[in-house]
């Protein structure tokens, strides 16, 4: 028996064992928030809410002052209300994303203590009681959850993509817990069926209509793979449960409709979800099996368990498929909700014109599922696989952290315009006009808020020439500019002989120089 094992087994040891083990988990989803936005999508985000925040308007969206109607509302009203709290930074823009990723962990932690080893099969041996079966299980799901790197990647970035994960995990874990209640009562059975049309609600505030289609197609899925028609319960539910997601998402997109008309119909249900799906209208093509490894990938460190799982699976359904099914014991109701639940974003996304490695997260709880029933067979069978899962967990947290400290701030440094943003005020430039030369800086967004050059649809305008440089300059009635610049393309305002230029800074990719009309 290894010390891990003991540890488990002496109640006071457990409880410190399990204590440090949230401790690290905690610290690793909350330690680096305040790192500067990275890649084009965070600082974009984050100006938006605080574009709203500093407008006090909680229903348009804005980018430079111009609408933004790409996503609902709820990431920027969580970061209008964290700015409120902590102030306009990337802690603030981060810290609802982090809870949102823990509200994921805990709502599974929920889904894994709430079933017996007859709904789970989680349990072989007859000297394991029930009680603590239940309530191991739980805490291995709630351990692989918190630990897997997809989830605490996404978890550490202002976006949209933990923002839907969250209620749509909230949403699936209530019908599951409504769908397999033994009791009529109110709390077992009505109220979580009130909770999932609630996140449901939440989650069409979070992405659109994903929030709501993943539902729905998943649960019919279950249905179907069950072999069961919806209970009558659930069936009424459709009339009143609909009524109240739709409710609650219309506190948004009621105004937005009635104080835009066409114009957010069409940006926002047309371009940013049809024209998303059907075209490459924007820019992100892969092909049609990229979230077939990109899934996989998130289950880090569990990768081997969840093939695994998933290999167990697809034998059980072919020997299922070729044999005569008497005597084969059916699918567990969890192990069949997973299989919908991972099939139907992943099916979806598949198809769409549009990838980015983002859109497939609301589909790893499911993997996450699947990968803590399997892992939770070794960890009952042998106090070897429990020091490995143990271990394994505890050190994906203390990496996650070390990262944070020792390498992250250094991408992040070469990464983000931030430096070169800050270089620049603090010659004294903080209210001059930021002209970007052969490139679009999004990550600027932020840092350079009000600063940037744009064309009359507000999208940032790219120069090309010194030409250019010195009319904008003109324009702005000056003799004086802030140019972002590729390197390969510095000589073009370093060699010319009608301007000074004076490089601030660079950050390996990007230069920000001063440039001055002579």
């Amino acid at each position: 028996m290894t010390k891990f094992d003991s540890a488990i087994r002496n109640p006071k040891s457990a409880i410190v064992l399990w204590v440090l083990l949230a401790t690290l988990a905690i610290i690793a989803y909350f330690y680096g928030l305040s790192m500067p936005f990275l890649g084009p999508d965070e600082a974009r985000y984050a100006q938006v809410g605080r574009e709203m925040f500093e407008r006090s308007d909680w229903i348009t969206p804005t980018l430079g002052g111009f609408n933004w109607f790409e996503k609902p509302a709820l990431l920027y009203w969580l970061e209008i209300i964290s700015y409120d709290l902590f102030g306009v930074n990337e802690f603030a823009a981060r810290f609802v994303p982090a809870l949102f990723g823990v509200g994921t962990v805990i709502s599974l932690w929920i889904l894994g203590r709430k079933f017996t080893t007859e709904n789970t099969e989680v349990s072989e041996k007859p000297e394991i009681t029930m009680p603590s079966v239940v309530s191991s299980f739980a805490i291995w799901l709630a351990l692989i959850a918190a630990s897997t790197l997809g989830l605490l990647v996404f978890s550490h970035g202002a976006s949209f993509d933990i923002i839907v994960t969250f209620p749509i995990t909230a949403a699936l874990v209530s019908f599951f817990l409504f769908d397999q209640s033994k009791t009529e009562s109110f709390r077992d059975k009505y109220l979580p069926l009130i909770l999932f049309y609630g996140f449901t609600g939440v989650a069409l505030l979070a992405k659109g209509l994903i929030g709501i289609l993943f539902p729905f197609v998943i649960i019919g899925l279950f249905y179907a793979l069950s072999r069961r028609i919806p209970s009558r319960a659930f069936l009424l539910s459709l009339f009143w449960g609909t009524i109240l997601a739709s409710a609650l998402a219309a506190v948004w997109y009621l105004p937005m409709y009635m104080r835009h008309g066409y114009e957010f119909v069409d940006q926002f249900f047309i371009q940013h979800h049809l024209q998303r799906f059907t075209s490459n209208k924007y820019q992100h093509p892969q092909p049609f099996y990229f979230f077939l490894w990109v899934l996989p990938l998130m289950t880090l460190p569990w990768l081997p368990f969840f093939l695994i799982a998933v290999w167990n699976f697809t034998k059980s359904v072919i020997r299922r498929l070729t044999n005569s099914p008497a005597g084969i014991a059916p699918f567990p109701p969890l192990v069949l909700f997973a299989a919908a639940w991972l099939f139907v974003p992943l099916a979806f996304f598949s198809f769409s014109g549009s990838k980015l490695p983002g859109y497939i997260l609301p589909a790893l709880p499911a993997a996450i599922i699947v990968t803590a029933l399997f892992v939770f067979q070794l960890v009952k069978s042998s106090s070897k696989w429990r020091t490995v899962v143990l271990v394994t967990a505890a050190s994906t947290f203390a990496g996650t952290i070390l990262l944070m400290i020792f390498v992250v701030p250094r991408f992040a440094e070469l990464d983000s315009a931030k430096f070169l943003i800050t270089a620049a005020n603090d010659r004294g430039f903080e209210s001059d006009r930021v002209l970007t030369m052969h490139v679009i800086s999004h990550n600027a967004e932020f840092y350079a808020a009000g600063r940037l050059l744009r064309d009359e649809s507000g999208k940032q305008r790219r120069l090309y020439s010194v030409n250019e440089i010195m009319a904008e300059i003109a324009n702005e009635n000056g003799r004086t500019a802030i140019v972002l610049v590729p390197l390969e393309y510095l000589a073009q305002l370093t060699t010319d002989e009608r301007i000074k230029t004076e490089v601030l800074r660079d950050n390996g990719e990007l230069a920000i120089a001063v440039v001055t009309v002579k």
